[in-house]
């Protein structure tokens, strides 16, 4: 191994010796690489396919003691540090350039304990991962709607998807976690061991230290439950979506529906004569007993006048992953996102000017319904405070050319500037792209302070910047 220039945490460069890093390696279960080595490449390489970033160093861990010994050499060399588990981040922020990257996609154990009811999960385990486990057994997690997300992130800033109105956020189930601090020290955090960084963990991002397993409560879920799409022509979207509002008002907390809003793909049970048109997509998922979910999903599925209906009883490992082919790695993404307490009428409007002026056929709006169980935890149980919204937008911009990037920027920051002024005001980190960091405080609304206090206590120099970043005081690093 040759000597090696790496960024700094204040912008420069230090020279580390080939013995050094020699020692460093050694010392290690998993493996280190720099630019050149096999699998260097593939290591750096994210969801997001705007983030080109090339670290001077990536270690690839095996385990947590590899863990506590990066973040050692990191802060011992004050290297500038970012920290990968699924790579699924929209801002990229797994991955840096020219510092050291501790790369936890190789750790992804999953253990369940059916009787006691408890999964143990390593941090670059994906959802699929955790979903074949648990399922096997009839057993749940309440986690994201893209099979290929990972654990780790979903989980540190909140985590909501299908069964999140009966189950609660990922964090809400959340019961312990074994971090590694900035100082190098292996902790565990739970309501009675470091209750103040469990508090903190619970949607405040990485900004605390690097989780090397999380413990969560499971629920007795599945393994089928009444699912699909009702797909309809997008000249009824505003119709459509009023009637949509209407019925989720007095939706039981097992049935979720998300609105989709985008140019159909070639699905092969939707006539070819759609394909490439725009549509609205109501796809529902009803958690309970298969005997209810008909009758559940009957208002929503009566709504309109519907291209096609492919509602009814489906794995939910399947469903899970019903949208992974459209979220796929390997396209340029950019979004933009918004909390609503309501559905408005001018909301609607906006959202029904934007999908007629797409600028690309892989951009789409969605709107995830959200509330029940999670809206019933007080605002300042955990870190994430947006207990009290109903509807999420997200504005996926997705494209393949960089040449249309500035058109799909453009595209998702007028609608979230349109939308604005109907909107809660909060923010889900996990939408937030690298440019928001003017966001963060009011993402956190009134536990911002309190996290500040934490992220002093547990990283006073702000070692985990690759973030979200609640340090006040250091810049991040630009995107």
């Amino acid at each position: 191994m040759n000597d090696l220039s790496l960024m700094t945490l204040d912008g420069g460069m230090t020279m580390i010796g080939a013995p050094v890093l020699e020692a460093f390696a050694a010392s290690l279960r998993g493996e280190v690489l720099n630019a050149g080595d096999a699998g260097y490449d593939e290591a750096r390489s994210v969801w997001n396919a705007m983030i080109d970033r090339r670290p001077g160093l990536i270690v690839r861990c095996a385990g947590a003691a590899d863990v506590v010994a990066a973040v050692n050499f990191a802060r011992e060399n004050k290297l500038l540090v970012a920290v990968r588990g699924g790579g699924h981040n929209i801002a990229g922020s797994a991955v840096c350039d020219g510092g050291l990257m501790i790369d936890l996609s190789k750790m992804k154990s999953v253990r369940v304990d059916r009787l006691a009811r408890r999964v143990w999960v390593e941090p670059g385990a994906t959802l699929a991962d955790l979903d074949k486990e648990t399922q096997a057994f009839g057993l749940a997690v309440p986690t994201g709607i893209n099979s290929t997300t990972g654990v780790a992130g979903l989980t540190l800033g909140g985590g909501f998807g299908w069964t999140t109105r009966k189950l609660g956020l990922t964090i809400d189930n959340l019961l312990s976690a074994d971090v590694v601090t900035a100082d190098g020290e292996l902790v565990r955090a739970s309501t009675g061991e470091h209750a103040d960084l469990f508090w903190a963990l619970r949607g405040g991002g990485g900004n605390f230290g690097i989780v090397t397993a999380f413990e969560f409560k499971l629920a007795k879920l599945g393994p089928q439950v009444t699912a699909g799409l009702v797909v309809h022509p997008f000249d009824n979207a505003k119709a459509v979506l009023k009637d949509y509002r209407r019925v989720l008002a007095d939706a039981p907390d097992e049935l979720t529906c998300w609105a989709v809003m985008r140019q159909a793909p070639p699905l092969p049970f939707l006539p070819a004569h759609w394909h490439g048109k725009e549509v609205l997509v109501l796809a529902m998922c009803h958690c309970g007993e298969l005997a209810d979910g008909e009758k559940a999903t009957a208002a929503l599925r009566g709504i309109g006048t519907p291209i096609v209906d492919v509602v009814g009883p489906s794995p939910f490992t399947g469903w899970q992953a019903a949208f992974d082919p459209l979220l796929a790695p390997g396209a340029r993404n950019y979004w933009k996102s918004h909390d609503f307490i309501e559905l408005s009428d001018e909301t609607i409007e906006i959202l029904d000017g934007a999908v007629r002026n797409l600028p690309g056929p892989e951009c789409e709006i969605f709107i995830g319904h959200v509330g029940g169980a999670a809206g019933r935890v007080a605002a300042d149980a955990t870190a994430f405070p947006q207990r009290n919204s109903h509807f999420v937008m997200n504005v996926h911009a997705r494209w393949r050319e960089a040449a249309m990037d500035r058109n799909c920027i453009d595209w998702a920051r007028e609608i979230y500037e349109a939308a604005k002024p109907q909107a809660a005001g909060t923010a889900y980190i996990n939408f937030m792209p690298a440019d928001e960091a003017d966001r963060i405080e009011a993402a956190y609304g009134g536990n911002y302070a309190r996290l500040l206090e934490v992220k002093q206590k547990y990283d006073p120099q702000n070692l985990f910047r690759m973030n979200q970043n609640l340090h006040a005081g250091t810049a991040r690093q630009a995107a």
